[in-house]
């Protein structure tokens, strides 16, 4: 792979985002925004799709090591358990996100303490008839490709409310830019870790995790889907083990990845090499993908990061562009508005 050629199949050039991702996440955190001053929350809910989930799954990751009740709410409905202790962080990269722009209704009947954040759209509108906090970010590129520069100005919005430790913020910062050397489009050879992963993944992958990095898991999934365009699945590897593990019995189109951190837990890392041991004994060809060593921020961006890249050099591989979603766009245009 050369440039020329991510340049013919990416003109949209996606990949010119993801070259500066660590510095965008930078001088996303750098800036200053006005500070949530919540007080007395026990109950944090993290509304939105997509990119914007993805989102919402890694600052859940994070909150789940405090004394925090967390949701995720994906579609439509906020859970029964909210209440005036509860903060609802709604998130639509876009702004026109008919799901999240939902949640926002629940302010008129709920005591629950509301924040929204997008690039404006339907949603800055609607805040400000709302009387509901708003924080715009800028848009690059696409929802998607917007992930680092979003999550950033939250984690730095959220500083004040949320037990969100800076010199964890601080310390993916500099792993990033660490692993932006190593994966960015100047660096196409084999010690490209996103590029090589790429190039070994030539059937349907199908994703293990463990627990503390499933929204890595899930990010990865959905780039290799809208990016890529290929069917990707997903695997906890604990609940794999008394089920979906059976089905390695017969043959098909599928190639495990094995999403490892570091620091499993040890009971985990037992589990792992059960499981290579099992593979490697009916011949079953595996790649595995190990976290960067350091706090939970860390370990997920970076996966991330790494993986994000991965599904975009598969496109240019399979002569892909990874910025379209054609399908993704005949379905919200049918939708029809309430």
């Amino acid at each position: 792979m050369d440039i020329h050629e991510i340049q013919k199949f990416d003109p949209q050039k996606m990949y010119q985002v993801y070259d500066k991702w660590a510095i965008l996440a930078r001088d996303a955190y750098e800036k200053e925004f006005s500070k949530i001053q919540f007080e007395d929350i026990d109950h944090v809910v993290l509304a939105g799709m997509g990119g914007s989930g993805a989102i919402g799954d890694i600052i859940a990751a994070i909150l789940s090591r405090e004394n925090f009740h967390v949701s995720t709410v994906k579609g439509y409905l906020l859970p029964k358990t909210v209440d005036s202790k509860t903060l609802v962080i709604a998130i639509s990269i876009s702004g026109n996100t008919k799901e999240t722009l939902s949640i926002l209704d629940y302010k008129s009947k709920s005591d629950a303490k509301f924040v929204a954040i997008s690039s404006g759209g339907i949603m800055e509108m609607r805040c400000k008839k709302s009387s509901i906090p708003h924080y715009n970010i800028p848009m690059n590129h696409s929802p998607r490709a917007s992930f680092v520069i979003f999550l950033y100005s939250i984690l730095k919005i959220l500083g004040d409310a949320l037990p969100i430790q800076k010199s964890e913020v601080i310390e993916s910062l500099e792993k990033m830019d660490e692993l932006q050397t190593n994966i960015n489009s100047n660096n196409l050879n084999e010690e490209n870790q996103s590029l090589r992963l790429a190039k070994k993944i030539n059937v349907n992958p199908l994703i293990y995790y463990p627990d503390g990095l499933k929204a890595a898991a899930i990010r990865f999934k959905n780039s290799l889907q809208e990016n890529s365009k290929i069917h990707t699945s997903i695997e906890d590897v604990i609940e794999a083990s008394h089920n979906s593990i059976s089905t390695w019995e017969n043959n098909n189109n599928f190639k495990p990845i094995l999403l490892q951190g570091v620091d499993d837990y040890l009971k985990t890392k037992e589990r792992w090499e059960i499981i290579k041991e099992y593979f490697k004994s009916k011949n079953i060809e595996y790649e595995e993908v190990y976290s960067v060593d350091g706090n939970i921020i860390s370990k997920l961006v970076c996966l991330i990061y790494l993986l994000d890249y991965t599904s975009i050099y598969l496109s240019i591989l399979s002569k892909t562009d990874p910025s379209p979603v054609d399908a993704i766009d005949f379905i919200k245009k049918r939708l029809k508005n309430f």
